[in-house]
């Protein structure tokens, strides 16, 4: 027998905490022949504010997404909920972004590849043409926007038009080495996803992976976070390790930071493409 395929949602919500909400969101699905495949729910005591994840199914196939958004629109006027309706298996537009270093970019191209990640890859982005072989090996469409001081308003302008045209849901930024303006961040807010090492102490500037060889560092990290103004200051979505000792050269320190960089922006890219991540202030809320 052949199974029975059923449309399958993800409704994320982001509200006031109180009495009911878990009832009226279940009592508005049941009302639209919904079955409740995975629910995830999350109060912070510090904020006062509630956070649920609900992936369910229609029972009802005749029932389309935009008859389930109008409808929950009345439930989420109630409680004054954020809320958010998307199609459980459509893929986000994504645009990635890179300069000269290629691991994220690989990793992350891989693993689309795969069918590891949940996402539609509308272009790739650099401000140079060092990584063009890389996308012409798995046929993406590459577009080179260089970025000087000078002409910085114009390649943001031209970028922002490929999010437009192509009407991208997500910006991630895989070793992209230009820092965005404020403007840019602002219009990219909560879908603009980049990666940068962790080290304690911290080491800025050129070659911080052999600054901290030198200083014999014992961990190697990497933090995605969302992008905002405040320079790799924005929400973190995940962190990772990797130990090293007084063995490791310069060369195994940046290889392990490389390696932990992938697999950091592999896992955001995955949970923010699964809806998996809610703001939350200054944080994230975090559905694995």
């Amino acid at each position: 027998m052949t199974p029975v395929t059923r449309p399958e949602f993800v409704l994320t919500i982001d509200c006031p905490d109180g009495p009911g909400l878990i009832h009226a969101v279940a009592g508005y699905l049941v009302s639209k022949s919904g079955n409740i495949l995975e629910s995830e729910q999350f109060d912070d005591p510090e904020s006062g504010r509630f956070f649920q994840r609900v992936h369910f199914e229609v029972l009802d196939a005749g029932i389309a997404i935009e008859e389930l958004r109008a409808g929950f629109a009345e439930v989420a006027e109630r409680h004054a909920m954020h809320w958010e309706l998307w199609d459980a298996k459509a893929p986000y537009r994504t645009i990635l972004m890179v300069s000269k270093e290629g691991h994220c970019l690989n990793d992350l191209l891989f693993r689309w590849s795969t069918g590891a990640l949940q996402i539609e890859i509308s272009a790739i982005v650099s401000n140079h043409l060092d990584l063009r072989p890389l996308a012409d090996h798995y046929a993406l469409p590459f577009h080179h926007i260089p970025v000087t001081p000078e002409t910085k308003p114009e390649a943001e302008a031209a970028l922002l038009r490929l999010v437009d045209d192509l009407h991208v849901d997500l910006v991630v930024l895989a070793r992209y080495m230009q820092v965005l303006s404020d403007d840019l961040c602002t219009r990219l807010a909560g879908r603009a996803i980049n990666i940068h090492h962790s080290f304690l102490p911290s080491f800025k500037g050129a070659k911080p992976y052999h600054q901290a060889w030198a200083r014999g560092v014992k961990l190697v990290g990497a933090t995605a976070h969302y992008v905002t103004a405040d320079l790799d200051e924005g929400p973190i979505i995940e962190q990772d390790i990797l130990r090293v000792d007084h063995r490791a050269s310069a060369t195994d320190i940046v290889a392990a930071g490389k390696d932990v960089e992938a697999q950091v922006l592999s896992r955001a890219v995955k949970w923010h493409a699964q809806t998996r991540i809610l703001l939350n202030g200054h944080k994230t809320v975090v559905f694995r």
